[in-house]
């Protein structure tokens, strides 16, 4: 039986969820599977692969063909990897200490770049909050000041305004005291 590891689509509309699953080449895309071994969500940022990592290399080991995205997903989690090494271990290359050694340097290379990659995104989104609080800062301040001047200038004219009425009166009184 020929075999392919692929994706089995889910989740609502617009909003694809799937399962990476091992099934007969003829099955349909969402029909009948063999085995379910992890599950890959593109919807987040960035995307989550939960995978069974040793039945990946299980299946790929015995000649399970993958669909492209799911060769690249198997790839960014190492299922190659070690399916390269294991074969070096066949030919006698090296053990399996080394395998593992190998493997982990990868693993934790990998992980350092990712954390490096979310380090220089979070950054980047604290600058950019920071701007956008300075560019907020001088938008009130200029809107502040406009209504300090709107209010000097009204409390001026009415100042004014007492003045004039008050000199009249002032006329008035002066005179008859006269």
């Amino acid at each position: 039986m020929a075999t392919k590891i692929r994706l089995q689509r889910g989740g609502r509309k617009s909003y694809a969820f799937y399962r990476i699953v091992i099934a007969d080449v003829r099955a349909p895309r969402d029909g009948k599977f063999t085995e379910k071994i992890g599950t890959f969500n593109p919807n987040t940022n960035p995307a989550t692969v939960d995978l069974n990592f040793d039945r990946a290399l299980f299946w790929v080991e015995n000649g399970a063909q993958p669909t492209d995205t799911v060769r690249n997903i198997l790839k960014s989690e190492g299922v190659y990897l070690m399916k390269h090494l294991r074969g070096g271990v066949k030919k006698g290359a090296f053990d399996e200490a080394e395998v593992q050694k190998r493997f982990d340097a990868w693993k934790a290379s990998k992980e350092q770049q990712a954390t490096a990659v979310a380090e220089a995104s979070a950054k980047a989104k604290k600058e950019a909050a920071a701007k956008n609080l300075e560019a907020e800062k001088k938008v009130n301040e200029a809107i502040a000041k406009k209504v300090a001047d709107k209010k000097a200038a009204e409390a001026a004219a009415k100042a004014e305004a007492e003045a004039a009425a008050e000199a009249p009166a002032a006329e008035e009184a002066a005179p008859a005291e006269a």
